[in-house]
């Protein structure tokens, strides 16, 4: 049985005694008080959430793998799917685990990018900024569309959530001014991705007032935010940036509220939330971002301790 958790007088949650249903290893972690800070699950994302307690977080902020877009060598990695309906199927079952753990006043922010169909090229030629990106190995073209077209995955999966009870609130455009140019001669070089907020329940936690545009103006739906290199990243090249999701913690989460990123990838969700004075909790399948993660939040002063609970 999990610990109960305690709620403060604003009916937010205290800290983390929290969420763990079941016995795992996992990293904890600590900064100044005894109290748990954060906590990152190591495994496949589909087995870890259902360690988490009915609505024991407040916000998810995430960007899982984008669909056929990169080979991270791990068995199990979601993305590298065949079919591009299966990948949309395979995430929305994850997110309605996530739906399940989040609580009724909470909020979802989900970063997703697009892509362009293969025209049933098997491979992805390497790229010398980006050797990830190489592909030995690429799906063909999903039934339905056609050779050099773009696929609109994000709406696709966000009217999939839609379908599975989520509140789909926002579409925000990610605008990225410092983003690289295309090779491609045929179309112009996309320099946005999707960012949705969705809820559970049409009424959340919202603080309009927390983040301003331009002016000191209410804020809009194209967040103009450059990419920047992550230090910790070695090879991790999908890290958003602290900005994107400063954004939201200060929009949907109070302190000592409980950020969970099922796709923790590099630890920015963590980071951020840290810094903000919010608990985390990260789950990773990727043995290699766990250590990048662990790095980058013990050089904020947060101290490790593995455990198995």
């Amino acid at each position: 049985m999990a610990e109960q958790v305690r709620e403060k007088a604003d009916g937010s949650f205290a800290p983390m005694e929290i969420i763990l249903d079941g016995s795992c290893d996992l990293l904890e972690y600590y900064g100044d008080s005894p109290e748990v800070a954060g906590m990152v699950l190591p495994g496949d994302v589909r087995k870890t959430l259902e360690l988490l307690d009915d609505q024991s977080v407040q916000c998810v902020v995430t960007s899982p793998p984008y669909w056929s877009l990169r080979d991270y060598g791990i068995d199990g990695q979601i993305g590298l799917t065949e079919s591009m309906y299966s990948y949309i199927e395979e995430l929305n079952a994850v997110f309605l685990q996530v739906k399940r753990v989040l609580r009724d006043d909470g909020t979802l922010w989900l970063n997703i990018g697009d892509s362009y169909t293969s025209g049933n090229r098997g491979w992805r030629a390497p790229d010398k900024k980006n050797p990830a990106r190489a592909m030995s190995k690429r799906p063909k073209t999903p039934a339905g569309l056609k050779e050099k077209e773009l696929i609109g995955l994000p709406w696709r999966l966000a009217f999939a959530l839609q379908e599975s009870g989520w509140y789909l609130r926002s579409e925000i455009i990610w605008q990225k001014p410092n983003v690289q140019p295309e090779s491609v001669r045929d179309r112009v070089t996309r320099e946005h991705e999707q960012l949705f907020l969705l809820s559970k329940s049409p009424k959340y936690k919202y603080d309009v007032e927390a983040v301003k545009g331009p002016n000191g103006r209410r804020l809009r739906d194209v967040w103009t935010i450059k990419t920047r290199p992550n230090p910790y990243a070695r090879g991790h090249f999908a890290t958003f940036p602290e900005e994107l999701v400063e954004r939201c913690l200060k929009i949907a989460t109070s302190e000592d509220d409980v950020v969970l990123d099922p796709f923790l990838g590099s630890g920015t969700t963590a980071a951020v939330a840290s810094k903000l004075g919010r608990k985390f909790v990260g789950t990773e399948l990727n043995p290699d971002y766990i250590e990048i993660a662990n790095t980058r939040l013990q050089h904020l002063g947060l101290k490790t301790k593995r455990v198995t609970r």
